[in-house]
Formats: structure tokens, C-alpha cells, sequence
């Protein structure tokens, strides 16, 4: 705030002072001690020189919006086309990993065709590591829990045993499997546990 007053003081004075020396400047023009038409003259090539001044700035001001609008009009079509891709993107992923099941589904029709239990068994059997290897296929593990210690960032406890025979916070059945694609856990195991 103490700077805002003495800039506008300062401003005050700079301003006196210019007033000042028109002011003396006009009584010696009226004196007739100086030539009002050099005055004149000194005056327009000032003003001219502030004229292409102003029109420099001017032509610089417009070359400067010309060159943000064409940058937002690029961002704009990025941004577009990143978000085409993301969804190009996830359909094929999306169609790949259906694809990968349709030869799950040809096993589970080819096991309906059988009615005793034996074949029904076997076909089932094909179509389980079939489907083993189509998760294999995408990347998709299975998330080992049987025989492990406890870890709830791939483990849900839904039971809990006591137990001797076992150790602390191991794994000693597995009701669910969990897995995951990469670091991701899709689901988690579902697990009893004991002590």
C-alpha cells in the first residue's frame, strides 16, 4: 500500500513537472521566443513515430493471436484424435479377448453333445484347460493362494481356522480363485485361513 502511495506521488511530480514545462513552453511561444511551427513540426514527427510504434505493436499483437488460435486448434484435434484412439483402442482389445474365447464355447458344445457321464467328465476337463490356456492367451494368471501366508492385496478371508497343523496366517483352502493381468488383480482369491 506505501508503494502505491509513493508511486503516485511520484506520478504526481512527473506530471507537475511536464505541466510545468509546457506551461513555460507556452509563454515563450506567446513571448514569441520560440517558433511555433518547429514546435509543430517536432511534435508531428513525434507523433509519427508513436504512430508506427503503435502499428509494430499492433501487427505483433496479431501474429501472436494468429499463433494461439492455431495452438488451441491443434490442441482441440489432439485431444480428438487421442480420444478416436483410446476408443479404437479398447474395442479391439475388447474383440480380441472375445475371440479368444470362442474356442471355449466350440468345447462346451462339443461336451452338450454327450449324455454319459464319462464323456461329459472329459469334455468338461478339455473345455477347463481350454479356457486355462485362453487366459494364458491374454495375459490373464491365476493368483496362488493354497499353502501361502495371507496377503490381502491378492487374498479376501471369508473364513478363518484354528488350527495347529498349520501355520500362522496360511492359506489352507481355497474357495474361489482369484487372478490377475499384470499387476492388476482382476479378483480377488477367496480363501479360508488359518490361526
Amino acid at each position: 500500500m506505501m508503494d502505491d502511495m509513493m508511486k503516485e506521488e511520484t506520478v504526481a511530480e512527473e506530471a507537475a513537472t511536464e505541466m510545468d514545462d509546457i506551461l513555460a513552453e507556452a509563454e515563450e511561444i506567446s513571448r514569441g521566443g520560440k517558433d511555433p511551427k518547429k514546435k509543430l513540426k517536432k511534435v508531428e514527427g513525434e507523433l509519427l513515430e508513436a504512430t508506427n510504434k503503435l502499428a509494430d505493436k499492433e501487427t505483433e499483437c496479431a501474429e501472436l493471436n494468429d499463433k494461439y488460435l492455431r495452438l488451441a486448434a491443434e490442441y482441440d484435434n489432439f485431444r480428438r484424435r487421442s480420444k478416436e484412439e483410446q476408443e479404437r483402442i479398447y474395442s479391439e482389445a475388447y474383440a480380441a479377448a472375445l475371440a479368444a474365447l470362442f474356442p471355449v464355447i466350440d468345447n462346451l458344445e462339443r461336451a452338450a453333445l454327450y449324455s454319459d457321464g464319462e464323456s461329459v467328465a472329459k469334455g468338461v476337463a478339455m473345455v477347463l484347460k481350454s479356457v486355462e490356456e485362453t487366459l494364458a492367451k491374454i495375459g490373464v494368471t491365476e493368483i496362488e493362494a493354497l499353502g501361502k501366508t495371507f496377503d490381502p492385496v491378492y487374498h479376501n478371508a471369508v473364513f478363518h481356522v484354528e488350527d495347529e497343523a498349520y501355520g500362522e496366517g496360511e492359506i489352507v483352502e481355497v474357495l474361489q480363485k482369484g487372478y490377475m493381468k499384470g499387476d492388476r488383480v482382476l479378483r480377488y482369491a477367496m480363501v479360508k485361513v488359518a490361526n
